[in-house]
């Protein structure tokens, strides 16, 4: 059995010009010893926008290092990097990009965002970020939102959950269940609808028949922008035939 390891990260923001300033991971189950959490000082100040959503301010990174220059990036990259390591964050592509620019590259990882998105293909689930799947799945724990240990142990549960549903429904064994949350994880969401601007609550095959010009334009915006968005570009270019 492989060994996993939930993670998630801090940043100064949500795009590709942005960087880690805490990052906490846990093993799963008995590897208490996993267990993770530091804050670092990144390259520049963290923005007030981030800071409201995780309330790490820059006077708590005073004096710390950068996570370059301590013995952490050594341990979590020998960790990560390990064959027998999987990874999981939810969505893990941004999470992913952070760490890479900290030349950490998993071996193996699973997005349960990605897993969430796969096991609901009528789209009934109307957010799928991880705190609203909390309290939508009822997950009781004393965790706080948006630091990068509490959401860990939040979604350490939710994990449980995907996964006990990949081996209830299919008849997987724990094993195989693992090994369809990484292959899942591998390969960008495909949408069906909208759930925002004008045509939020279309379908979005629909779309591209009576309004292809709004996909084209969508498209544009996402390929223009530093958000990692690539579930909604796979999406957009598949339902425009390119």
């Amino acid at each position: 059995m492989k060994k996993i390891i939930f993670f998630d990260t801090e940043t100064t923001g949500n795009t590709e010009k942005d960087f880690l300033c805490q990052i906490a991971y846990k093993g799963a189950g008995e590897n208490t010893d996993e267990n993770f959490s530091a804050m670092y000082k990144p390259p520049f100040k963290v923005p007030p926008e981030a800071s409201a959503v995780h309330h790490i301010s820059n006077k708590m990174l005073e004096g710390k290092p950068a996570f370059g220059e301590t013995p952490d990036k050594e341990k979590i990259k020998s960790l990560f990097e390990d064959a027998n390591t999987v990874v999981v964050a939810h969505n893990a592509p941004f999470d992913l990009m952070i760490i890479k620019k900290e030349d950490i590259i998993p071996a193996n990882f699973i997005c349960t965002l990605r897993v969430v998105r796969f096991l609901d293909p009528e789209e009934k689930i109307d957010r799928y970020n991880l705190q609203y799947l909390r309290y939508l799945l009822e997950i009781e724990i004393d965790a706080q939102a948006h630091d990068a240990l509490g959401d860990v142990m939040v979604l350490e549960k939710l994990f449980e959950r995907l996964k006990n549903k990949i081996m209830e429904h299919d008849s997987k064994s724990e094993h195989e269940a693992i090994d369809e949350m990484i292959k899942i994880s591998s390969h960008p969401s495909l949408f069906k609808k909208f759930k925002f601007g004008k045509h939020n609550g279309k379908f979005i095959e629909e779309v591209a028949r009576v309004d292809r010009g709004y996909l084209e334009w969508l498209l544009s915006q996402k390929l223009d922008g530093d958000e990692i968005d690539e579930d909604w570009i796979y999406t957009l270019k598949h339902y425009l035939g390119k």
